[in-house]
């Protein structure tokens, strides 16, 4: 009935939601009990985009169905043959990546998740890099859920990431990682905001703060950074199932990066076998290394970063920066790669750094050679069996 309403909009007004009741009755009241054309024509475009999403979403759910039913057949996760994706706008932004790029930010589904269900305490309103930024802060700081753990980024990258006894140490942890590449940074929390971690928070200058909660002394301290994006966000592990990059002439679906990290499917490669507190080690910095941008190289001791390599064009120069980085905290540090090695140079170099533990996913046609250097050099090496290429 909509559809057929919304053809005939040349004679009649289709309304489809209450948003459009006071728009509708002032039109009754400016044209003497009729609509305009453009108002008309106006509604029928929202109803053909309200019947759309209706019927996708029924489609979505059968798409789901038989995807879930052919999964369980098979070995390998399947995607839809057909993938449709709609939004409706949140905002439009003040401009995108750069100021020429105009941009706006909208929420799928008909019920706000996600970023849009979020509670915004205090702040400038949030930019595009903003948001971007955000994402993949909270995707870093779900790994670390059960724990109080702070994670601070810049351009998508963790610059400092740490966990503690209390919220407040770990942040402070975080920050003394890289505290010059935190200024400006966005900090992702895994526990609601205390008084402590506030005041520390407020020592320097942030763009963005997101947390499960906060508590109302953390919130009254807070308000001393008035512009500072205060965000409460109480499901930080509730991400996109899949994700989407757009290519000319399309885009490409894959299912999110969600694998767990699960140290017992390990493979200790060396004739060094590694410690209890070494291995938890390993593990810590295998999750960090796991969204960082290709290549990435993470070092760390006392689950704390202490340097990391992001983004380089090969991987020994990622190594380089990060041990660079590290200065001399890289003595008995564990380092993490997200990509195997495919030549000794870098296990030499970490080595040769004071570095004792190292994890990799394993899988070059050269791993011998990484395996050899690390047994002469009385190294601990792990095969993690995964690699987390982010592109």
């Amino acid at each position: 009935m909509l559809r057929a309403a919304a053809k005939n909009f040349a004679h009649l007004a289709v309304l489809c939601s209450p948003s459009q009741y006071e728009n509708y009755l002032q039109e009754l009241r400016q044209y003497g009990g009729e609509t305009s054309p453009a108002f008309r024509q106006a509604s029928a475009q929202q109803a053909f985009w309200h019947t759309a999403n209706y019927d996708q979403a029924i489609a979505q759910f059968l798409s789901n169905q038989a995807t879930e039913s052919e999964s369980k057949s098979g070995d390998q996760e399947q995607l839809p043959q057909r993938f449709t994706l709609s939004g409706q706008q949140v905002q439009t932004l003040r401009y995108g990546e750069n100021p020429h790029q105009p941009a706006a930010w909208y929420q799928t589904g008909t019920v706000p998740s996600g970023w849009a269900a979020a509670q915004k305490l205090q702040g400038k309103e949030l930019s595009y890099n903003n948001l971007v930024d955000l994402e993949a802060a909270r995707r870093i700081i779900s790994e670390f859920s059960e724990t109080a753990a702070a994670a601070i980024l810049k351009h998508t990258n963790p610059c400092g990431v740490a966990v503690g006894d209390s919220l407040s140490a770990a942040y402070e942890k975080a920050l003394n990682a890289d505290s010059t590449s935190a200024f400006g940074g966005i900090v992702a929390l895994s526990r609601p905001i205390d008084a402590a971690t506030a005041t520390a928070l407020t020592q320097t200058f942030l763009e963005c703060i997101v947390a499960p909660g906060c508590e109302p002394e953390a919130e009254e301290i807070l308000t001393n950074k008035s512009k500072l994006r205060v965000l409460i966000l109480p499901d930080l592990n509730r991400g996109s199932a899949q994700t989407v990059k757009a290519i000319a002439g399309g885009f490409l679906v894959q299912s999110s990066d969600d694998d767990l990290t699960d140290p017992t499917t390990w493979r200790v490669v060396t004739e060094r076998q590694p410690t209890t507190e070494q291995l938890e080690e390993l593990m810590f910095a295998w999750k960090v290394a796991k969204h960082v941008k290709s290549n990435a190289i993470v070092v760390t001791s006392d689950r704390t970063t202490r340097g990391i390599g992001a983004g380089q064009m090969n991987r020994v120069g990622s190594v380089k920066i990060a041990l660079e980085q590290a200065g001399d905290r890289t003595q008995g540090a564990t380092l993490a790669s997200d990509g195997f090695f495919p030549f000794d140079d870098s296990v030499r170099l970490a080595a040769s750094a004071g570095i004792e533990a190292i994890a990799q996913p394993g899988g070059s046609l050269r791993d011998q050679d990484s395996i050899q250097a690390a047994n002469e050099l009385n190294l601990v090496m792990v095969f993690t069996g995964v690699r987390h290429f982010l592109h």
